[in-house]
């Protein structure tokens, strides 16, 4: 495939994704604009980042690390999210390139990145000098997969509000297998919505993506991201 076909796919894409998004939004009685795309980039080439944003795209998620790096230092002018687990001994090394995290799930990972934005900015190796950060939450308990457990939640979110580098912006959660989507978006909105109540300023719900997009939106959702429906299926390694 060329370029300029590429290129023309990609467009086609995002354009349909935003006729999604705006139907829904549309549906649930909200306001155009209320509810932004992330473009999740993950197995994607660097290429195609740059494609996208030649289309207008200015933020896009990542699930690893080390391929999130790499591309960040080929696609400089687009701001990269951490959207995947992260283990805190590679906390330093995405304080260097995150523009974002919504995948915070513990207080000793909030150290770290609180600690890795100290060195990066020490080094010189970023210029924003706050790490937004949405709290994973684990909507079952289960922890393994990622997220904070509802109980623990509070206490997580008190430690980010008081991290010098971290700006605590709300919760993102995904639905584990077999739930009920639109369960499970309502709690995680109803959770945002107190937390933005202890803080008094907004709290961003990051929820949805292609199969329960429309869910997520009807549930309050401000980010869906969305991988597949973007970009197509993952290259075949």
């Amino acid at each position: 495939m060329t370029v300029d076909a590429r290129t023309e796919e990609l467009r086609g894409n995002l354009a349909a994704l935003h006729e999604r998004i705006d139907a829904a939004v549309a549906a649930a009685g909200r306001q155009p604009g209320d509810v932004r795309l992330l473009p999740v980039t993950k197995f994607h080439p660097a290429e195609d980042v740059a494609r996208l944003a030649t289309l207008g795209v200015t933020d896009v998620g990542e699930n690893r690390e080390q391929e999130a790096r790499e591309k960040a230092v080929e696609v400089p002018h687009v701001r990269f999210h951490m959207i995947g687990q992260i283990q805190t001994k590679k906390a330093n090394a995405v304080a260097r390139w995150a523009a974002g995290v919504q995948s915070l799930d513990s207080v000793r990972l909030a150290e770290a990145l609180d600690r890795g934005m100290a060195l990066a900015l020490e080094r010189g190796d970023r210029d924003a000098t706050i790490l937004p950060c949405h709290l994973q939450l684990s909507a079952d308990g289960d922890t393994a997969r990622g997220g904070v457990r509802e109980e623990d939640l509070a206490e997580l979110a008190a430690v980010v509000e008081k991290a010098e580098y971290l700006h605590l912006s709300g919760i993102m959660v995904v639905p584990p297998l077999g739930s009920s989507a639109a369960d499970v978006f309502a709690r995680t909105k109803q959770l945002c919505d107190e937390l933005a109540q202890r803080y008094g300023r907004t709290m961003e719900l990051s929820a949805g993506m292609s199969a329960d997009m429309d869910e997520a939106i009807a549930a309050g959702t401000n980010i869906v991201r969305v991988g597949t429906g973007v970009l197509g299926n993952r290259p075949v390694a």
